[in-house]
């Protein structure tokens, strides 16, 4: 059991609602927060909720620009007037009242967690909300208004870290993040997600490693369409911890978008629930072997709405905890019941989806000419000398 776990969370955070025919529909959340407590994971005696506030223009103004946040309160104000010049009012990030506000709680929601863990008060916290990782300095982006890792990660450098770790598992690009700190060799980003050649936002190749100064900061492993478990923790083994260990961070972020599920709508990995859930123990794992436990989870994407998303971050959340779920585990009739109401859809009846995470180790060998490999060569060979690691090439 972990000694003690902060996780946010308010009814209020549902507000972040970029309406009914919008893929982030906010009933992800109310349906992880309920399947969490109809399985008694939130009545961990080592949990605490926490209701966070709404982050204020100086918080926010430490990665975004105040002329976007004033664009921002505009958009709250006038949501019929869009401002494409700030990425407001598009398909993607369309304005909705109360924006800002919405916005700035998941911030505040996220430094919470991370300040609370920098300064020993928890020694884990998670985010479902957070994990918005493609809002830029001067505008939204990717359903992203305010980038709440980047936050909290400058809140971070702001109480005196020196070395923070950013792993992103989400099956877009991490760019928000990597862009905030491509010049700053105090965090080192590390994202796993679908290439760019076949996705959004187009960016994350393996020759993005970070501006003049800070080489080897950033990490990107840019994986091929149709990528199972097996395929996924075969390159995040051969990656992400050697990385971590030869860095070693003071404190490990962590964002995990699930939408690198197979049922997902909006990309094209095949991953289960099993291997989403096989890469939280693998994270959690590595922040007690290189930063003594110091580890903070945001959500991120994900947009099979019922079927994966709850699952996936009540795992999660069991995880920090250090309680885990057994996978059978069966989903409670009432819940299921409240997600056809809420939904129309059928819930899953089991937090599994049947699947045993087994991979081949990169010591084991590789294949030059499969693409699984060659990306993850690719990246080896763009980052390990910056790191001082030798791969098995």
């Amino acid at each position: 059991m972990s000694e003690s776990v902060q996780v946010v969370w308010d009814d209020a955070l549902v507000g972040y609602d970029f309406g009914p025919s919008h893929p982030l529909n906010p009933v992800r959340l109310d349906l992880t927060i309920r399947l969490a407590r109809a399985l008694g994971v939130l009545d961990a005696s080592n949990l605490t909720l926490r209701s966070p506030d709404v982050a204020d223009d100086d918080l926010i103004a430490s990665v975004h620009t105040r002329d976007y946040i004033r664009a921002v309160r505009h958009a709250a104000e006038d949501p019929d007037a869009p401002d494409l010049a700030h990425g407001l009012g598009t398909d993607d990030n369309p304005c909705f009242p109360a924006m800002h506000e919405a916005s700035a709680r998941v911030v505040a929601g996220t430094v919470a967690a991370v300040l609370a863990v920098w300064r020993g008060e928890s020694e884990h916290g998670v985010n479902i909300t957070g994990g918005l990782h493609h809002a830029m300095p001067g505008n939204a982006s990717g359903f992203c208004v305010y980038n709440d890792v980047a936050v909290g990660i400058k809140s971070l450098l702001d109480a005196g870290a020196e070395r923070v770790a950013y792993v992103d598992v989400d099956v877009h690009h991490g760019d928000g993040v990597q862009a905030a700190f491509w010049d700053d060799p105090r965090v080192l980003t590390i994202s796993l997600h679908e290439s760019p050649r076949t996705l959004f936002p187009g960016t994350g190749y393996p020759d993005e490693i970070g501006g003049e100064g800070a080489e080897g900061s950033a990490v990107n492993l840019a994986l091929p369409p149709g990528t199972t478990d097996a395929g996924w923790h075969r390159a995040f083994s051969a990656v992400v911890p050697p990385i971590l260990h030869a860095w070693g961070p003071q404190i490990l972020v962590t964002q995990h978008g699930c939408d690198t599920h197979a049922a997902d709508p909006l990309a094209h990995l095949a991953l289960s629930v099993d291997g989403q859930r096989a890469s939280y123990a693998a994270l959690h794992t590595l922040a007690h072997e290189v930063c003594d436990g110091r580890w903070v989870a945001t959500g991120g994407g994900g947009y099979a709405l019922a079927d994966v998303v709850p699952r996936a971050w009540t795992h999660l959340i069991a995880e920090a905890l250090g309680s885990p779920l057994d996978p059978v585990t069966e989903t409670p009739e009432e819940w299921r019941e409240y997600v056809r109401a809420k939904t129309g859809d059928m819930a899953p009846l089991r937090m599994t989806d049947g699947f045993t995470v087994k991979y081949k180790e990169w010591s084991e060998g590789f294949d030059p000419v499969d693409w699984l490999d060659r990306a993850v060569i690719a990246t080896q060979k763009a980052t390990f000398p910056w790191h001082g690691i030798n791969p098995d090439w």
